[in-house]
C-alpha cells in the first residue's frame, strides 16, 4: 500500500470512529502508527503543570495525561503501538519561520499523522512592528506543508491560532494579571499597556486581531491546496470563548491543563467533522 492510499484510509477510519460515536473495538491496520506535533510552546504544554517548563504530557496533541485526552490518547485506543512512535517537534518561542525545520524532522521520523498549531509566536515575538508579515507567514507555512506532502504523505491537521486579543479582554481587569504580563513582557503586541483603553491602544489591538485573522485565513488557504490530506479546523480554536479558567496562573498566557483539554476536544471534533 503506498503512502497516499494509506493516508486516505487513515482519514476514513477517523471519520468512521465519529459515525459510530466511539472508539473501534480493535486497532484497524489503517490507523496511524506514528505521529508528530509541530508548533510552539502551546503544543509543548508550557506552564500546564508547573512554572516555566514544558509539560509535554499535557499537550493537546501528543500528551499522555488522562486529564487532557490528547489526539495521541484518543488514537492509541485504535492503535496501541502508536505511543511508541510519537514525536513532539514543537519548540518554545517557535514562529512560522521554524515550521519547515520541524516538518523536516517529521519527514525524517517517517510519521503518518501530523498536527500543526503555529502563529502565536509570529504575533508575540515583540511589539506590533515585529509581527511576521502575512506574505512571509504564508511562504513559511507553504514551505513546511510542501515538505510534509512530498516527504511523508502524512495526514495533516491544522489548528487555527487562538484569539489572543480575547486574552486581554478577559484578563486586563485583574491587577495580578496585568502585573504578570508587564513583568514578564508577555506578548507585547497584544498585552503591552494592558490597563489602557486609549484610542491608540484599542486600535493596536484591533490591528493585531486582524493580523491573526489574516494568518488563519492563510492557514486555511494553504491547507486547501492539499485537500486530500490536510484538514483545517475551520477556525474552531480561534472561536472558542475561553475563560481565565483555561489559562495558566503561572503566566496568565499559556493554556493550563483545562485549556489543553479544551484544545484537544475542540481540535479532535474538528478533525472528525
Amino acid at each position: 500500500m503506498n503512502r497516499r492510499m494509506r493516508r486516505t484510509l487513515i482519514v476514513v477510519v477517523l471519520a468512521g470512529i465519529a459515525l459510530i460515536g466511539g472508539p473501534a473495538p480493535a486497532a484497524p491496520p489503517q490507523a496511524p502508527t506514528s505521529m508528530a506535533a509541530l508548533g510552539d510552546s502551546i503544543t509543548r504544554g508550557y506552564n500546564a503543570c508547573g512554572w516555566l517548563f514544558d509539560c509535554v504530557n499535557r499537550s493537546w496533541s501528543t500528551g499522555g495525561s488522562d486529564v487532557v485526552e490528547s489526539h495521541l490518547h484518543r488514537l492509541a485506543r485504535q492503535q496501541p503501538e502508536l505511543p511508541e512512535h510519537v514525536y513532539n517537534n514543537a519548540r518554545f518561542g517557535a514562529t512560522s519561520h521554524d515550521l519547515a525545520a520541524q516538518a523536516e524532522l517529521a519527514v525524517d521520523q517517517g510519521v503518518e499523522y501530523v498536527t500543526v498549531l503555529i502563529g502565536a509566536g509570529d504575533v508575540c515575538q515583540g511589539g506590533e512592528a515585529d509581527m511576521t508579515p502575512v506574505a512571509d507567514f504564508t511562504r513559511n507555512v507553504t514551505d513546511a506543508f510542501d515538505m510534509l506532502d512530498e516527504g511523508t504523505g502524512a495526514t495533516v491537521f491544522v489548528a487555527s491560532i487562538p484569539d489572543l486579543v480575547r486574552l486581554w479582554e478577559i484578563g486586563h481587569d485583574s491587577i495580578d494579571v496585568r502585573n504578570t504580563w508587564n513583568l514578564g513582557d508577555i506578548c507585547p503586541a497584544v498585552l503591552e499597556r494592558p490597563d489602557s483603553t486609549e484610542p491608540a491602544d484599542r486600535e493596536r489591538r484591533e490591528r493585531v486581531a486582524q493580523r491573526i485573522d489574516d494568518y488563519n485565513e492563510q492557514l486555511a488557504v494553504v491547507c486547501q491546496r492539499y485537500a486530500g490530506t490536510c484538514r483545517y479546523d475551520g477556525g474552531a480554536v480561534h472561536d472558542f470563548p475561553f475563560t481565565m479558567k483555561h489559562i495558566s496562573a503561572w503566566d496568565f498566557f499559556h493554556p493550563n491543563r483545562y485549556g489543553q483539554a479544551e484544545l484537544a476536544s475542540i481540535t479532535w471534533a474538528a478533525l472528525l467533522d
